[in-house]
């Protein structure tokens, strides 16, 4: 068996931290605006790409920067800069998707993962782009019988990309899923000109529709069913089948989540992966994976998708999130102390107590879960109301300015 490749989303510096503290062998962002994902998470800058690499390198982690919307003519010289800036930066590969991309990285000899964009799902696609990639991003629309006869195929004639290597497969096991063919959607575009696959969508999708017939004039009323929302992909259950199909990559989505999405997501999986590989994959610890998978954003959960051979109409019942806590903003560090592991945090927000289950984010410190074993606001306290300076024992470092929220247990909306 390959290596399990578990590979993280990152729309931050908090959730490039996040992904590291998880254990993600790569991760996976955007830079400036020629991404898939340019107006919904915070992208990086060419400056960063350094920094982002340094850090990379030092947790052994893979970085891959995603360049993959459709390009026109007036964005081909800011592309050559992109591909010359990740080159130069070390970066491990990059995501493309548009021709000009892939051949103008080829020429400077700049990795490629060839995106899910490109919509492959035969064996003559994965022939021709071997000839640019060794990773190949598979089509999400693929059944899992036939993503097993491609992995076959590849060992069998031996499918080689530019570095000599095998071909690899990479496939998306969790996360939002688009209505389209491999999120190829135009309904953003028709409806706002804001294009989807130029990272501009708006997500009209997600709403709620009624059917109107001009002839009767009747109106029909699609009860509970958000009919172009699908529920987000949830593999974790069949993993160990997706491996056996010839998987080596397992790509997670989320680049315009918060970190502790990325946390959750990524240490489920990469749990999940190293019990396959230790021969150790069981039913009662998929059922603790997916508890906490539950408690951070999704849209309800689609287990196996397409890969199972299952038709489209697993559908959202709600708009927004159906995660099962949520989080409320309660303030912000103002000190450490190291010595005795205690953050003293002012509440900006909101009102907290001994007991109570937190969250506590920063750039630095990534994604820290606690739970408030003592109190102490001039003095040992069970409760402390909003405009409170409070201290309290944390498990590990955090640092001026993290952001502190109280975890609360029922559905939060989007954006939480």
């Amino acid at each position: 068996m390959a290596p399990i490749e578990i590979m993280a989303p990152v729309g931050s510096w908090d959730s490039l931290t996040a992904a590291i503290q998880a254990r993600a062998d790569s991760v996976y962002f955007g830079i400036g605006h020629l991404n898939m994902r340019s107006h919904a998470a915070f992208n990086f800058t060419i400056p960063d790409l350094r920094k982002i690499v340094q850090i990379g390198r030092k947790n052994k982690i893979k970085t891959y920067v995603a360049l993959n919307s459709i390009l026109y003519d007036e964005d081909l010289s800011l592309m050559r800069e992109y591909c010359q800036a990740i080159k130069a930066s070390g970066a491990t590969a990059v995501i493309a998707s548009d021709m000009a991309a892939i051949q103008f990285a080829t020429s400077i000899g700049l990795p490629i993962h060839c995106s899910t964009q490109l919509n492959i799902s035969n064996l003559e696609a994965v022939r021709f782009f071997a000839q640019f990639s060794d990773v190949l991003v598979l089509a999400r629309e693929l059944r899992l019988d036939q993503i097993q006869l491609i992995g076959e195929q590849i060992k069998k004639e031996e499918i080689r990309g530019p570095s000599g290597q095998l071909v690899q497969i990479e496939l998306f096991v969790h996360g939002a899923l688009c209505v389209s063919i491999s999120g190829k959607c135009y309904m953003s575009l028709s409806l706002y000109n804001k294009s989807a696959n130029r990272g501009e969508c708006i997500q009209p999708c997600r709403r709620k529709y009624r059917v109107f017939d001009d002839e009767t004039q009747n109106e029909l009323v699609i009860d509970n069913q958000y009919v172009m929302s699908p529920k987000d992909l949830c593999t974790i259950g069949r993993l160990d089948e997706i491996v056996d199909a010839g998987v080596s990559i397992l790509k997670i989505e989320g680049r315009g989540r918060a970190p502790e999405y990325v946390y959750t997501v990524v240490g489920a999986y990469r749990e999940a992966a190293d019990a396959i590989e230790r021969g150790a994959f069981s039913n009662e610890k998929i059922q603790i994976w997916m508890d906490r998978l539950k408690s951070v954003y999704n849209r309800g959960f689609w287990e196996g998708g397409y890969y199972l051979g299952e038709k489209a109409g697993e559908w959202s019942k709600k708009p927004g999130s159906q995660a099962t806590q949520r989080k409320k903003y309660l303030g912000k560090v103002t000190k450490y102390f190291p010595r005795i592991q205690v953050a003293e945090c002012q509440l900006q927000s909101g009102s907290i107590r001994k007991g109570d289950p937190i969250l506590i984010t920063g750039s630095t410190t990534g994604v820290i879960e606690a739970r408030i074993e003592s109190l102490h606001e001039n003095g040992s306290v069970e409760f402390a109301d909003q405009g409170a300076l409070v201290s309290f024992p944390v498990p590990s470092r955090v640092r001026k300015n993290d952001l502190l929220y109280l975890i609360e247990p029922g559905q939060c909306h989007e954006g939480n």
